[in-house]
């Protein structure tokens, strides 16, 4: 497996939370020392593990966002 570096430069929010302590979260992530981008996966309590995620471009998060606007939740 490649070894992948990553900076967590801001966490926006928790979404929730299991029993075991790994919280799903939304931040904002340099990957492997890229352009940060906008990241949605879960984490363990000191982020030394993680579990499979969606990345997003500031343009893709603001297109999630103005789709879950138009839901009718």
């Amino acid at each position: 497996m490649a070894n992948i570096s990553y900076e967590i430069l801001e966490t926006i929010g928790e979404i929730s939370s299991g029993a075991k302590g790994w919280t799903k979260e939304l931040n904002l992530i340099s990957w492997n020392n890229n352009a940060p981008k906008f990241d949605l996966r879960d984490w363990s309590p000191e982020h030394e593990k993680m579990g499979k995620g969606i990345t997003l471009t500031n343009d893709e998060l603001r297109a999630l966002r103005d789709i879950l606007n138009e839901m009718n939740l």
